[in-house]
């Protein structure tokens, strides 16, 4: 279920961000050409209206592409927000160099020669806000989400050590991770040994009795040093 529910979210997160792209640019563009006060008279901007599409329909699929590339659609619980700005301000910067170099090659034709350089910053700036902030709106309200017991990711651990018993102590501290410890496998403590409420369910050779019933969204291995 909860494979299925991320593959939801990074469909919507994938429409929310070309939304968020193609708003970006037509509020750059009306900022620095459409505006009545931009100095641009109306038929220069009607000459360039198709130039500014085309390069819209372009731009919104190359970042797209520039995002994953930055895995910017790995689950918000295991990406932290400092990367997570990171990460949009490399494929941003990668778009509006990749872009800057189409039209320095294609300088020669006056559509692309009289291409706003202005604009392209602007919507590089206004991209990066936006963008980081949609994602930190959305990243509160997964975090709410799963505080309350809703997209859960249940885990089990295998191996029963130091490292074990501070994952459990990290996850009950941190509700809004939206983990779910369902138990240990262990080979050095006897069956229903508990920590913090979480069981030891038998031994690590039962894993393959465990695994083909796919119950589990992740597995953590927690085994000790001697192990």
């Amino acid at each position: 279920m909860i494979k299925d529910n991320q593959k939801r979210l990074n469909n919507f997160h994938v429409v929310l961000d070309a939304i968020v792209i193609l708003l970006s640019y037509a509020l750059a563009w009306y900022i620095q050409i459409g505006n009545p006060w931009s100095g641009v008279t109306a038929h220069n901007k009607q000459a360039m209206a198709a130039v500014y599409l085309i390069a819209a329909v372009i731009i919104v699929p190359l970042y797209l592409i520039l995002y994953a590339f930055f895995h910017l659609y790995t689950p918000k619980r295991v990406q932290g927000r400092r990367l997570e700005l990171a990460n949009i301000l490399k494929a941003n910067t990668i778009g509006l160099l990749s872009i800057a170099l189409v039209l320095f090659a294609c300088r020669k034709n006056d559509y692309f020669g009289n291409f706003s350089g202005q604009m392209l910053v602007l919507f590089f700036v206004i991209n990066v806000i936006a963008e980081f902030s949609v994602r930190s709106i959305l990243r509160r309200a997964l975090r709410s989400m799963r505080s309350k017991g809703y997209n859960q990711k249940h885990l089990l651990l295998v191996g029963y050590s130091r490292a074990a018993e501070g994952f459990i102590d990290r996850v009950n501290a941190n509700p809004e991770w939206g983990y779910i410890v369902r138990g240990i496998l262990a080979d050095n403590k006897p069956r229903g040994t508990e920590y913090r409420g979480i069981k030891v369910l038998g031994r690590v050779e039962n894993l393959t009795i465990i695994l083909p019933q796919n119950k589990l969204d992740e597995i953590a291995i927690t085994l000790g040093l001697a192990e």
